[in-house]
């Protein structure tokens, strides 16, 4: 990958992604998934008749290690482990259209936290689904739940009860029944009773993503939730029944930003320069350029104002080096003219669009660095 700096994951390298994990999760089962049996192997999934994988929204591999001392359940699993690599952008909008779908970003098309819409010109967000079309239109492929499903595996999604038939729930994750589970004790009973027979459950755990947003991963808010999380899994281990695959995994980590490393893309006279729109989050931008400027000379613009704290390519470069996987035509004008990646703790944002609560969150993520990319990969047997 030409061009790329040292220091930063490569997105799409070869090994372990959470694209992955439910084919492998279907490997598990006898699932009838493309790809199943391979991936299987690649992530060292034994077989059986029931299977857990638990996504833990925020909870990167380095995050889990660094404060694996709120965690003992779930550090008795680390030690033998090997993290998987998320996508880019590190974001869970984007992360969780690869998990479902077992696709890389470019096809899916689930780019961002928030995307330019090319049918309207204006920013969408993926998380709530807003100003986009139809999250099936926009996503057209079959989810791997709904292969499994197809393939006679009875699969179950337990989450918050005001994610069942939302966007982001159809375009990644259509196909199983969705049980809608509040409190945490209410999602562990609903997985237990959804593996009283053989077949597959999904669950997600969001506190962490949230907690570290306000307050950031380092803070002590943030490990009383990651103990909690672990207390609730060791829990769920414990009451699955025997011989049931568990598997924990996230979407993305986090870093916790140095405001004294942020740019404001709508006010510094560098950056909003021949710039029409910022889409993506304040660690990975899309950049779209008003028409007929020139990319790459606002590249260069960009790389000698931001130095070190970012990674700025062109589209083109982002794509011919991989960073989304394959783009389905459709999909390329959602990439910005500019991809921006930063490094270290900076960040970029945009008081155009973005609130001054958004902005002053304390834990970011959605770029490159090994914090934000690497995540868990913890099995167990019970």
């Amino acid at each position: 990958m030409s061009g790329f700096v040292d220091g930063l994951v490569r997105p799409g390298a070869p090994g372990p992604w959470v694209g992955d994990v439910l084919p492998g999760i279907a490997g598990v089962v006898g699932g009838d998934v493309t790809g199943a049996a391979e991936a299987r192997r690649s992530l060292g999934l034994p077989t059986a008749s029931r299977a857990c994988v638990v996504l833990v929204d925020g909870l990167g591999h380095a995050n889990l290690a660094e404060r694996a001392g709120h965690a003992p359940f779930l550090r008795g699993l680390l030690g033998a482990s090997t993290p998987l690599t998320t996508t880019f952008p590190s974001t869970t909008a984007t992360a969780m259209g690869s998990f479902g779908t077992g696709l890389r970003p470019g096809q899916t098309g689930m780019l961002g936290y928030t995307v330019r819409n090319p049918g309207t010109g204006r920013l969408g967000t993926m998380v709530s689904w807003s100003d986009l079309p139809d999250p099936v239109a926009w996503q057209p492929a079959p989810s791997v739940p709904e292969q499994m499903i197809a393939a006679g595996v009875p699969v179950t999604s337990v989450g918050p009860t005001r994610f069942a038939g939302s966007g982001l729930t159809r375009a990644a994750l259509r196909g199983p029944a969705y049980r809608g589970a509040d409190s945490a004790d209410d999602r562990v009973n609903a997985v237990v009773d959804a593996l009283r027979r053989p077949g597959v459950a999904y669950l997600y755990w969001g506190e962490a993503d949230k907690t570290g947003h306000r307050f950031g991963w380092e803070s002590w808010q943030w490990g009383d939730v990651l103990a909690a999380v672990d207390g609730s899994l060791g829990a769920l281990a414990r009451r699955l029944p025997r011989g049931t695959v568990l598997a924990v995994t996230a979407d993305h980590g986090m870093v916790d930003h140095d405001a004294s490393q942020r740019w404001d893309a709508s006010t510094d006279p560098v950056l909003s320069r021949d710039v029409e729109l910022v889409a993506g989050e304040p660690r990975a931008l899309h950049v779209h350029l008003t028409p007929g400027a020139d990319a790459d000379a606002v590249r260069d613009r960009w790389r000698a104002h931001l130095g070190d704290a970012a990674l700025v390519v062109t589209r083109e470069q982002a794509v011919v080096d991989g960073w989304f996987g394959p783009v389905r035509e459709e999909m390329s004008p959602v990439v910005g003219d500019l991809v921006v990646a930063m490094r270290g703790r900076a960040t970029i944002v945009d008081s155009r669009t973005q609130t001054p609560e958004a902005i002053a969150l304390v834990g970011v993520h959605g770029s490159l660095t090994p914090t934000e990319m690497m995540v868990p990969w913890l099995v167990t047997l019970t």
